[in-house]
């Protein structure tokens, strides 16, 4: 401990605060006067104030800080916890910079609301001069020791973050606790569950962590054990009730397992400990509306509103969502307002083709058969008018719709379409399957539902042939294909990148497809964070650098087979989300 002490005060000395740029985030200016005078005593000279929230989000869209330190409460618009959590969104600080929340606030939800979003450090107002230098520069140097492992995290390059996490084990004994969690997050994103654990088992010998045990459930639920999984997060939530993220882990691991009712009791018990999440109320309101817990549903719904109206997390969802809870209360006229105002706060292509799903649905529960059948008809038309389709979410829900309204060949296709997009996950089939039972085509379903998948799956398999058979050039163009049919299957999409690698690993680099491959990954980890495969292949496309200059010869024959494989293709990935 004397040891620490001696580190601390060695890096207070060698640390140079006055070439550092400040942000200071607070809605009185005597509190700002106050912090500005105790940064300069520290010799600082570039120091900014922000009086609001949108003032403060203005100058970190256009300056880089070192430090911010903002309030929690800033009056009207935005608070300081919205404005971290856009400043994450946009990546508008440097893996480097100090964030320091500043608040009189105690209260759990307060600090929780706050702690979710990261901030290096929570100060509780009054703040002494000693009390900031103090937890500025331990925040600091520990900022230091992850600069470079954040730096990749940031750029996807998950495997080399984790060997940066061991070089700095060695060096930073001080802080090994906390690489040895970061690394072990690392090794989950790049596919290595067995390292992972390995890690949270050595941890646990020698103090029983609660994110430790977490990680294990991770682990199982990826695994399938869903049960066991949903064991030790309770076990988390017993010893630590205050975990958050075990119970949006245990909700998860409930709706895997299809109890819904479940699900939405462990959602609600976290949006009562922290209520301040857009993410969650927006989650817990979805979960109630789907078991019919209407006043539950409503309830999350309006504080999402409340809270989303200056958050960069705003969507959609809870505008939707609570004119679905108002049909469902055969209050017809509020629904169609909450639908007119998601028009007003949403741009058409955001808003468009889910409002009309939404006023589709609102009719039919309302009893205005002629309104719901009309609103059918107007999306059968769009379907028809637009190729490309929406995301699973919205394709079930416009399915299911119209099969309400009577119309059968239309969302037929579109649950294909999901089939053809998931054809080995059993979850989203038994969804599917449980809107053609409704629309009382059971056996018609399990029959459209098998020949989709084995669509899907001979589209994939003769791609991955013609790799192993080392037809590279047909594989290519055959993934590429399959990719424009099928452009959210997973298993097509990390095939088609796997089988672009392979080609320049044979046939030599070359920097149209290795941007295309990146492009397919990328997309991937958009549409599904946390693959495993993900951070494996980009580590492969990223390890593969442009060979010493070949001869003539070998050039020519080089960028004659690159050229079989690059010739104007259509766009490879869709850029909606999926």
């Amino acid at each position: 401990m004397v040891a620490d002490h001696h580190a601390t005060a060695i890096e207070a000395d060698s640390t140079n605060w006055a070439d550092k740029h400040y942000l200071l985030v607070d809605d009185f200016v005597g509190i700002r006067i106050l912090l500005r005078e105790s940064l300069r005593n520290l010799g600082a000279r570039h120091i900014d104030q922000a009086a609001s929230g949108g003032e403060a989000m203005k100058l970190l869209a256009k300056t880089r800080y070192d430090v911010v330190l903002c309030d929690y409460n800033l009056g009207e618009g935005k608070n300081g916890q919205q404005v971290l959590e856009e400043t994450r969104v946009r990546n508008l600080t440097a893996p480097s910079s100090v964030w320091l929340m500043v608040s009189a606030e105690k209260s759990v939800e307060s600090v929780m609301g706050a702690a979710e979003h990261q901030p290096d450090a929570y100060l509780i107002k009054p703040i002494t001069e000693g009390v900031l230098l103090t937890r500025l520069n331990r925040v600091w140097h520990k900022k230091q020791v992850f600069r470079e492992i954040d730096q990749a995290c940031l750029e996807k390059d998950y495997l080399r973050a984790a060997k940066l996490c061991d070089a700095q084990i060695e060096t930073n004994k001080l802080h090994e606790l906390d690489l040895l969690r970061m690394k072990a997050n690392l090794l989950l994103k790049s596919g290595e569950p067995d390292k992972a654990r390995a890690i949270y088992e050595k941890v646990l010998q020698d103090r029983d962590y609660s994110w430790a045990r977490a990680g294990l459930g991770k682990i199982r639920m990826n695994n399938g054990e869903h049960e066991a999984a949903r064991q030790i997060f309770q076990g988390v939530i017993v010893e630590n009730r205050y975990y958050i993220d075990a119970y949006d882990q245990m909700a998860v691991a409930y709706q895997l397992m299809g109890q819904h009712e479940e699900a939405c009791g462990v959602l609600e018990k976290a949006a009562r400990l922290s209520p301040n999440s857009v993410p969650r109320q927006r989650n817990l309101g979805q979960a109630a509306l789907r078991v019919g817990n209407i006043g539950m549903a409503e309830k999350a719904f309006r504080k999402c509103v409340a809270i989303g109206e200056f958050s960069v997390m705003k969507t959609p969802d809870a505008y939707l969502g609570l004119a679905r809870v108002c049909g469902l209360k055969n209050e017809a006229k509020e629904a169609l307002q909450w639908l007119l105002l998601a028009q007003r706060e949403f741009p058409p292509e955001q808003i468009g083709l889910r409002a009309k799903i939404t006023e589709g649905m609102v009719h039919h529960e309302t009893g205005d058969y002629r309104r719901a059948r009309k609103c059918g008809d107007e999306l059968e038309a769009m379907l028809e008018e637009n190729p490309d389709r929406p995301d699973k979410a919205i394709c079930m829900e416009l399915a299911t719709l119209l099969f309400a309204v009577g119309v059968k060949d239309a969302p037929a296709g579109l649950l294909c379409y999901v089939v053809k997009n998931n054809h080995d996950n059993q979850v989203v089939q038994d969804e599917v399957q449980k809107i053609f039972d409704k629309a009382r085509m059971g056996e018609e379903g399990t029959s459209l539902i098998n020949a989709s998948r084995k669509e899907a799956s001979d589209l994939m398999n003769k791609g991955v042939l013609l790799w192993k058979t080392d037809k590279l050039n047909e594989a290519v163009s055959w993934m590429r294909s399959a990719r424009e049919k099928l452009p959210n299957n997973l298993r097509i999409l990390f095939n088609s990148a796997q089988i672009i690698i392979s080609f320049l690993q044979q046939r030599g680099y070359h920097a149209e497809l290795a941007a295309e491959a990146g492009e397919v990954l990328l997309y991937v980890d958009q549409i599904a964070p946390g693959q495993q495969r993900f951070a494996q292949l980009m580590e492969q496309l990223k390890q593969m650098t442009p060979a010493a200059e070949p001869t003539p010869p070998e050039k020519a024959a080089v960028q004659e087979s690159v050229a079989m494989v690059t010739t104007k293709p259509p766009k490879s990935v869709r850029t909606r989300a999926g």
